[in-house]
């Protein structure tokens, strides 16, 4: 199989949910169906949080600044292609968080044309560096009510933000493939979309989102690995202490093949029952510091889960240590034929005692 490499850039206003996308991707495309997932942080953060090289504070201007940002942006567009063509996988997905391009939102026409031309580039060049631009909308325009909920130190005001989404629109709309994720459904369809078209750029079929949960007779994992040629992830997620009515705070830390990651996620439900869920990879040492917030009222989750595809349907089935005769299976799609290792009890999908915080509350299934 010849390798392919799909470059697909991220972008959109502040709070917008390209961090909890990110987190989805590495979920949807999987190590053990042969993707390679190469993620390039966003530059600008990079500079400011890791060498305090910032265009505002009398520091330095927004025009020296960027600079700065395309620089450093190219040697990592230059490195992750260069990784990309080294790893072993056939199918890699290049996932940009903001690109060259949403320099031009913070400055001139002239002084954008200027910066490249610096470094012997055209806007041309540049927009053909990219396979596809997914610009996800400020939930400022639309989802006001969640516009803090991932950052709470966010300095941009909501009129702001819907200024700063407008001009990244127009420094990206040159590009023949930008595709617009806005918020006309809630935050998980909207993320769900994301994915969809994800799935169309690559020139694949989008799996149906839909998700059935449902308590089965504990199967034999020796025969399902064999069966279904999959791997189990182990997880383990811990609930943290909260000082806000309606937001959940939990961490979560994965291995797969010995290889650990770890995500913080942040559940809030808003007055009308909308449910708003962000995520986002972090490091082994946020995530120990997170442990250190620790709800002690709940016990951790821990659960081996195996993901794997049947009839056409996206399966996970969720093995915890606490049940020596049951386990959880979620089953994405229509409905269709369960694999003959797998026997259920009951649906559970609306049932709130089969929710992780419920688990983890009474550690039984």
């Amino acid at each position: 199989m010849a390798k392919t490499i799909t470059k697909i850039v991220l972008t959109g206003g502040p709070a917008a949910g390209k961090t909890t996308l990110i987190s989805r991707i590495f979920k949807e495309f999987k190590s053990e169906d042969g993707w390679k997932i190469i993620t390039i942080p966003e530059t600008a953060t990079d500079l400011i949080a890791g060498f305090g090289i910032r265009p505002f504070g009398n520091c330095i201007s927004m025009e020296l600044f960027q600079y700065f940002v395309v620089s450093d942006q190219l040697h990592k567009e230059k490195m992750a292609l260069a990784g990309a063509a080294l790893v072993p996988e056939d199918k890699i997905l290049v996932i940009y968080d903001r690109a060259v391009m949403d320099d031009k939102a913070y400055v001139s026409d002239e002084d954008f044309r200027k910066t490249l031309e610096h470094f012997g580039r055209t806007e041309e060049d540049i927009l053909a560096g990219y396979d596809a631009v997914l610009h996800l909308t400020t939930c400022a325009k639309g989802a006001e009510y969640a516009y803090n909920y991932g950052n709470a130190a966010r300095s941009e005001s909501i009129e702001e933000a819907r200024h700063l989404d407008d001009l990244t629109l127009r420094a990206w709309s040159r590009h023949p493939a930008r595709y617009i994720i806005d918020n006309s459904e809630d935050f998980e369809a909207k993320i769900d979309r994301a994915i969809s078209q994800i799935y169309r750029i690559l020139g694949e079929p989008a799996p149906e989102q839909r998700k059935r949960k449902y308590l089965v007779k504990m199967p034999d994992c020796e025969l399902l690995e064999k069966a279904r040629n999959v791997q189990p992830i182990d997880m383990m997620q811990t609930y943290l202490l909260s000082s806000e009515p309606g937001l959940e705070r939990r961490i979560r830390q994965q291995r797969s093949e010995g290889v650990p990651m770890y995500f913080y996620t942040q559940k809030r439900i808003a007055g009308d029952g909308t449910r708003w869920v962000t995520e986002k990879p972090i490091s082994e040492k946020e995530y120990v510091s997170y442990l250190m917030e620790s709800d002690l009222s709940l016990h951790g989750v821990r659960k081996r889960k195996y993901r794997f595809s049947y009839d056409g349907r996206r399966m996970e089935l969720d093995i915890y240590p606490f049940s020596d005769d049951k386990a959880i299976l979620f089953v994405y799609g229509a409905d269709g034929k369960l694999p003959p290792e797998i026997e259920v009890l009951q649906e559970v999908s609306d049932m709130a005692e089969y929710k992780n915080r419920a688990l983890a509350d009474r550690q039984s299934l």
